[in-house]
């Protein structure tokens, strides 16, 4: 009796064994599969990636020079596309920092802020010569911090995020289709 209720439950597929039996056939069977974001026609080929000004009224002088590298390197990893500095390149990509600025919010009590906020914005061109269409977009993003710290301070501490957050915003509109 033991030995039939042992075969009996030996060929009982339950729900996790269905699952757990397809994703390792999907996964495992037809060696890596690697999911990227990047949407991109195949016949598009070479981009040109400008340098991203800084036209904010209050310019930090490295933010632009972080900002442009960070955008080359994800592209030209994330994508098989070749940079070039060609005008005639498949896509061109120009932008400009719009807004740099910090502020005070209220917080706790209205009558002293215990956050202050960064907020910086880009407009950015994007040029498909292939299709001879022009988008232009901006991107926007606020950082807080606490209102202890001086802007300066902040701003140092911020700075890796702020170029992070954004490059990942002007990726994801160029080349993810939202």
């Amino acid at each position: 009796m033991i030995l039939k209720n042992n075969l009996l439950n030996t060929f009982i597929i339950s729900p996790s064994r269905i699952i757990f039996s397809l994703f390792t056939f999907l996964f495992c069977s037809c060696g890596i599969y690697k999911f990227n974001d990047a949407s991109i026609d195949p016949d598009i080929k070479t981009v040109k990636i400008g340098y991203i000004d800084n036209k904010a009224r209050y310019i930090n002088p490295q933010f632009s020079a972080k900002l442009t590298d960070k955008i080359q390197q994800k592209i030209i990893s994330a994508t098989k596309l070749t940079r070039t500095n060609s005008d005639d390149a498949d896509y061109v990509i120009n932008g400009v920092v719009t807004t740099y600025d910090g502020s005070q919010t209220v917080g706790v009590s209205s009558l002293q802020a215990n956050t202050n906020r960064l907020t910086v914005s880009v407009h950015m061109t994007w040029r498909n010569n292939k299709s001879n269409k022009t988008e232009e977009f901006d991107v926007s993003r606020s950082f807080d911090y606490p209102a202890s710290q001086s802007f300066t301070v902040a701003e140092a501490q911020l700075v890796d995020e702020v170029v992070k957050n954004i490059t990942d915003d002007i990726f994801n509109r160029i080349f993810s289709n939202w």
